[in-house]
């Protein structure tokens, strides 16, 4: 959510903000509708004086016992009381057009953040590791012989149609195992508190976090009004909404490792074999509550735990920072981790790393006392994937792939597994 105070005192920097997105400019609208809601307030404010100042009449008049004047003076009060009821309500319903006007312009990007106009102006900051030379046709994760044994679709399309899959045996336990690798890693050695949260939400965490009222339709609701959560982001950055906390108290990071619902609306015949893109996954995410000034400094610390946990998966990777034309609707800056997939000879996003600034915060009310005083003010708020678990399986297994159909697993998932780090061309674990 944008600050109205701060579009009336620069438009023109707002409007050139949301040009750099590629937006429209919305400064002039938003103030005309800004300048009719304040004209309405400060009228009704005015009437209701001038009905105060009557209704004190009222009682003189009665108390002297002119009658012709107290009965003027109460039909005067009553139709003044009306046109009051009448300008506030008009008032209200300003102040509503203009939230919602707010509530549907993406964030502005940082200063720093690259411009273009989609992903092919994204700009590399960062490589680790090297693909694997491999002396044969390299597979895709569905075409491996010992996953296709453990990895059903048809089953699944059976069960819930397309977009979805029914893992087995040993890639079931893989799938699980490095769930609980990124898990242990976050809480044990990047400081993050695990959370167990809702998947279910009400409309006001979706709204509170960016999701409505404009992408309503990449979600899903169930027919009492609950939202399926598209990522943990909503529950563990909403767990603050409407609280004012201690500076003290910040930073507050969070992980979770939940179910994920997405409808992939507008993604018809992209990646439409294998798991790459499923409208049900899971996912490890990161979110971080921080003061204003810490922002910047925690999106790179949250940066490096999943370029991190990549790393110690042996998995090659590269890092952009996303351009003003591919970031997402609430983020102002955005890091892209992309895991290097050999059956796709090309590197595929496994992680995004975001800051919202404050606008998730003041969608949502989530402030902070300072320690020396003066009024709350708003936190910012940080998400990222800690990572995907699905993607992070097709990285696993398509880099791991050998020639005769089995799969070499990394040891860092050797106490996940039993100690057992292959997976053979039958689909066992050895």
């Amino acid at each position: 959510m944008h600050d109205i105070r701060a579009i009336r005192e620069n438009p023109a920097a707002f409007d050139a903000a949301l040009a750099r997105r590629g937006d429209a400019a919305m400064s002039s609208a938003l103030l005309e509708v800004d300048e009719a809601r304040r004209a309405k307030i400060l009228a009704a404010e005015t009437a209701q004086a001038e009905q105060n100042k009557a209704a004190k009449a009222i009682g003189a008049a009665k108390a002297r016992g002119d009658e012709a004047e107290f009965e003027r003076l109460r039909a005067e009060v009553a139709e003044q009381k009306a046109a009051v009821s009448e300008m506030q309500a008009e008032a209200k319903a300003l102040d509503e057009k203009l939230t919602d006007m707010l509530a549907r312009i993406a964030n502005l990007p940082a200063a720093d953040v690259p411009d273009g106009a989609d992903e092919d102006h994204n700009v590399e900051v960062n490589r680790w590791g090297e693909p694997p030379t491999l002396d044969f046709a390299a597979k895709e994760h569905f075409e491996l012989p010992g996953v296709a044994a453990c990895m059903d679709f048809e089953m699944a399309a059976k069960l819930s149609g397309s977009r979805f899959v029914v893992l087995k045996g040993a890639v079931a336990r893989i799938h699980r195992a490095l769930a609980q690798f990124m898990i242990d890693t976050h809480v044990d050695e990047n400081g993050l508190t695990e959370m167990a949260t809702p998947v279910l939400v009400r409309d006001e965490a979706m709204y509170g976090t960016d999701k409505l009222p404009k992408f309503g339709e990449d979600s899903y609701q169930t027919t009492n009004g609950w939202w399926l959560i598209p990522t943990s982001e909503v529950t563990l950055t909403y767990s603050v909404a409407g609280d004012i906390m201690e500076e003290a108290a910040l930073p507050i990071r969070m992980t979770a490792h939940t179910l994920c619902f997405r409808s992939e609306a507008g993604s018809a015949g992209k990646d439409t074999s294998g798991m790459l893109r499923q409208h049900q996954f899971e996912k490890v995410e990161m979110v971080s509550v921080v003061h204003p000034e810490a922002s910047d400094d925690e999106q790179k610390r949250m940066l490096r735990c999943g370029e991190d946990l990549l790393e110690r998966l042996g998995i090659p990777y590269r890092t952009v920072v996303l351009c003003t034309g591919d970031m997402g609707f609430g983020a102002r800056r955005t890091y892209d981790i992309e895991a290097w997939l050999p059956g796709q000879d090309t590197y595929r996003e496994i992680s995004s790393v975001s800051t919202t600034g404050d606008f998730q915060a003041r969608r949502m009310n989530a402030r902070f006392r300072p320690a020396g005083g003066g009024k709350p003010e708003f936190v910012h708020t940080l998400n990222g994937s800690g990572l995907a678990v699905g993607r992070a399986l097709i990285a696993l297994l398509e880099n791991g792939q050998q020639a005769d159909g089995s799969v070499t697993l990394p040891e860092v998932l050797g106490p996940y597994l039993g100690g057992k780090l292959r997976l053979t061309a039958e689909g066992a674990l050895a």
